[in-house]
């Protein structure tokens, strides 16, 4: 499978790769349907960049004992959880938030479903709309996972 990121056909992991790499301070992704694929890809992420995955982790999900072993293999790679409330439906990677390299993406796909069948990544133009919704999420309780 393959995936347009702006209109180019890329394989999958290497399209969130080259997103995750442009961060200079954080990653937030919102995404209902994490599994371990969601944090492999994020795991050669330096240490010094936040990551935050909010979702309500539906589905079968990722569970705790998961990201324990994650937490084991990459003990450098800290990920937060936090709820995404219910209000997403799509998936979108935030990178660098309140900085001037911020950057929002929309993705058709969940990450930990990548490269399955064609989706597209897609740079949001217009920012601005979505700043009252992300502040938001940033103010969402911690997500217990299962």
């Amino acid at each position: 499978g393959f995936l347009m990121l702006n209109g180019q056909p890329i394989e999958a992991d290497l399209a969130y790769k080259d997103i995750y790499g442009m961060a200079k301070k954080s990653i937030y992704i919102v995404d209902n349907y994490i599994g371990v694929k969601t944090l492999v890809l994020l795991k050669d992420v330096p240490s010094s960049i936040e990551v935050v995955l909010f979702s309500d982790n539906i589905g079968k999900g990722l569970h705790n004992l998961e990201y324990q072993d994650f937490c084991k293999e990459y003990p450098l790679r800290k990920i937060k959880f936090q709820k995404s409330g219910g209000v997403f439906h799509d998936r979108y990677i935030i990178i660098d938030w309140n900085t001037e390299h911020q950057r929002i993406y929309h993705c058709g796909a969940s990450s930990k479903d990548a490269g399955q069948r064609i989706a597209t990544i897609l740079e949001v133009v217009d920012q601005a709309v979505y700043t009252g919704l992300i502040n938001k999420l940033l103010k969402n309780p911690i997500l217990q996972l299962k």
